[in-house]
């Protein structure tokens, strides 16, 4: 922890992890939390594109277009093991566990440190997040 940040406790993993995502505020800081099996991710709930409440858009699996050898699409798909937050504002996508844009990676969500401390999911924010 740095000088100026401080640890939330959230609440006991077991209880949490079910919920797939919680979106919480903290002094009028909204973080949203996802949890992935034994996996916790935390992001500021500001999408980088425009500023909408990403984190409470859906969460779904990335979208991938199939192609042909001879570069004829043959439709759209979905990734069996990768999900996206889609920001409810205009549908800018981030990969759950990384943040990042699926296109351009220098585009990404802004993680929060976040970790399960003696069963508890415990965020680290700093003084000013954002």
């Amino acid at each position: 922890m740095t000088a100026g940040s401080r640890e939330v406790v959230l609440g006991r993993h077991e209880d949490l992890k079910s919920r797939q995502r919680i979106v919480v505020d903290v002094d009028g800081t909204g973080v949203g939390v996802y949890f992935v099996g034994d996996e916790v991710r935390a992001y500021l709930n500001i999408c980088p594109h425009m500023g909408g409440p990403v984190c409470q858009g859906k969460i779904m699996p990335r979208t991938l277009e199939q192609v042909a050898e001879n570069g004829k699409s043959l439709g759209l798909g979905f990734s069996k093991d990768q999900l996206h937050i889609v920001c409810p504002w205009h549908g800018f996508e981030f990969d759950m566990m990384t943040g990042r844009h699926p296109i351009n990676p220098n585009v990404r969500l802004k993680a929060i440190p976040v970790q399960v401390r003696d069963g508890q999911v415990v965020l680290t924010l700093e003084a000013n997040p954002s």
